[in-house]
């Protein structure tokens, strides 16, 4: 609508997420020095909340990236924090049922709001009403947000070291485990991809988001169980099916013909197994992996890694997307993914047994 291509996309989209990554990272490392979460929890949640209906008045693209910059300053801010939280509310025993928990819940409301984005442009709303609607939603959890309590300390905890960009203090499993999350995310470009692939692929626009409400659905209703699967055949068999499933689908998606809308809901709801099999337990591993005193520290470098090189992911799917085509831009990120899934077990974490403390 904003005369926006695939390289303004993949600008707007990666921009947005290599903010948020440095300040997770940032609010991470605070975290660990003041011990005490929820002001970056509440303040996150209230900043992205407000910048997104906001987006309704935007009448060009740079409007949009603008927004969607302060959008994801409040999920830069809240992110490592909430993690670091969670983390710290629950036994360790529980870490991937815990997180996958928290992945469903977030996976539940994104399924409310597609399906209510559908039935509100069914009814010739427009779309700029449907944007601002979301206003709604972001005072509940705004108010929600102030109600949290965090846990009590259950003990001194030691003084974590000066921060360093070299990772001291964290293990080299958790380092080598980034290197391998760095690669995955090279091919793990914005969603929003996935939506302009489906409209390509002939998806009327009022049902586009009813194929994310399918994505969502899958994992609400499986995150859950198999994070707390994690919890007791290992958070690398997990990941490493998570990500052959990530493989799999961006090759269907690339090779899928236009008009087979059947098989297009089909392959977005199988892109929500690879959601609800690495979303949790993949942060249940950084608890795992990192000491307590450097969690929040660790939260945010996992989180760094996995958002910073959104940027160049982005840029170069939307590069090849526009310049070469969707079978070259789909079958380079499943590239990626199959990369990360064999070393992931082979090398990143081979001999190491993540500890749970």
């Amino acid at each position: 609508m904003l005369m926006a291509g695939p390289r303004a996309l993949g600008l707007i989209e990666g921009i947005a997420e290599a903010t948020a990554s440095l300040l997770k990272l940032f609010s991470g490392v605070i975290v660990d020095r003041t011990q005490s979460a929820k002001p970056w929890v509440v303040g996150g949640y209230a900043l992205a909340g407000f910048a997104r209906p906001l987006i309704a008045f935007a009448a060009s693209w740079p409007a949009v990236a603008l927004l969607r910059f302060g959008d994801r300053v409040g999920k830069g801010l809240r992110s490592s924090p909430r993690d670091s939280l969670l983390a710290a509310s629950v036994d360790p025993s529980v870490r991937g049922l815990a997180f996958g928990l928290h992945r469903a819940m977030d996976n539940a409301g994104a399924v409310v709001g597609p399906v209510l984005a559908a039935l509100l442009l069914g009814l010739e709303w427009e779309l700029r009403e449907v944007i601002l609607f979301a206003a709604v939603p972001a005072v509940a959890c705004l108010i929600m947000a102030l109600l949290l309590r965090e846990p009590a300390p259950d003990g001194a905890r030691p003084t974590p070291p000066a921060f360093s960009w070299r990772l001291a203090g964290l293990p080299p499993a958790f380092k080598r485990y980034l290197v391998v999350l760095g690669l995955f995310t090279l091919g793990n470009s914005s969603n929003m991809f996935l939506l302009l692939r489906a409209q390509e692929l002939g998806l009327p626009q009022s049902q586009v988001p009813l194929a994310w409400a399918a994505v969502s659905l899958v994992a609400t209703l499986f995150s859950t169980p198999l994070s707390a699967l994690s919890d007791r055949v290992g958070r690398v068999r997990l990941i490493v099916a998570g990500w052959l499933a990530y493989g799999s689908f961006y090759f269907g998606l690339g090779l899928l013909p236009p008009g087979t809308p059947f098989a297009l809901f089909g392959l977005f709801a199988f892109y929500g197994i690879f959601m609800a099999a690495t979303e949790g337990v993949e942060k249940a591993l950084v608890a795992d992996l990192a000491p307590a005193a450097l969690r929040g520290t660790a939260f945010g470098w996992f989180n760094l890694t996995a958002g910073l090189l959104l940027l160049p992911a982005s840029l170069l799917f939307g590069v090849l997307y526009q310049g070469v085509g969707a079978l070259a831009a789909f079958g380079f990120s499943a590239a990626c993914a199959f990369a990360a899934a064999l070393l992931l077990p082979t090398w990143a974490l081979r001999g190491t047994q993540p500890a749970p403390h």
